[in-house]
């Protein structure tokens, strides 16, 4: 894996004070980022988090998805807890890019389910890949996660590139009714542990 940490630099933040490493993925070009606070390397496992980059949802505060929620929720989760990983990994749109992203967007505004529309597109349901997790974790000194997620994509993935998963932790937020049917989708074509999915619709 031709991933090569480049610098670090502190982060002041809403939530906290964290560093911030850079890494680039020599191979493909891209830029991945990792958030640490506290003594992320001794040994005990980590409260963490993968996230995928969404500007949609992070940067311009879409409620079409619960990326944006997610992410603060887990910032939010590391600084209680003094100490936490959070890597932003660019790959937009289940790895498809924001234009494709946007062309996604607009076969759901015609009716297509998020699934449906990566499909019509061309492309399967989620072709993101974590292999750079490894590379970047181990340079942190990071052996054994706390996974804060609801996909068990990611904690497949964390097992296939041999990284320790201590526990899976919930990240339930940011459910609203323009998000309803997206988190519908992911529960059921993409296998999401959203538990509190259909409570919230109940009430």
């Amino acid at each position: 894996m031709s991933v090569v940490f480049v610098a670090a630099s502190k982060l002041p933040t809403p939530f906290g004070v964290f560093t911030m490493h850079g890494f680039l993925d020599e191979a493909t070009g891209k830029e991945h980022v990792a958030l640490t606070m506290g003594d992320v390397a001794n040994g005990e496992p980590v409260l963490g988090r993968l996230h995928s980059e969404c500007l949609t949802g992070d940067a311009l505060f879409s409620l079409r998805c619960d990326c944006g929620a997610q992410l603060e929720a887990a910032l939010r989760a590391i600084s209680g807890e003094g100490r936490g990983v959070l890597l932003y990994l660019r790959q937009e749109g289940r790895g498809i890019g924001l234009l494709n992203k946007i062309r996604a967007y607009e076969l759901q505004d015609g009716g297509a389910d998020t699934v449906e529309a990566n499909e019509r597109l061309g492309f399967s349901a989620d072709q993101r890949d974590y292999a750079m997790c490894r590379p970047m974790l181990d340079h942190l000194g990071i052996r054994e996660v706390k996974l804060m997620t609801n996909n068990p994509r990611k904690l497949k993935a964390l097992e296939t590139y041999g990284i320790r998963l201590a526990e899976r932790v919930p990240l339930h937020s940011g459910l609203n009714p323009h998000n309803k049917h997206y988190l519908a989708t992911k529960a059921g074509k993409l296998g999401h542990l959203l538990g509190n999915l259909h409570q919230a619709e109940d009430e």
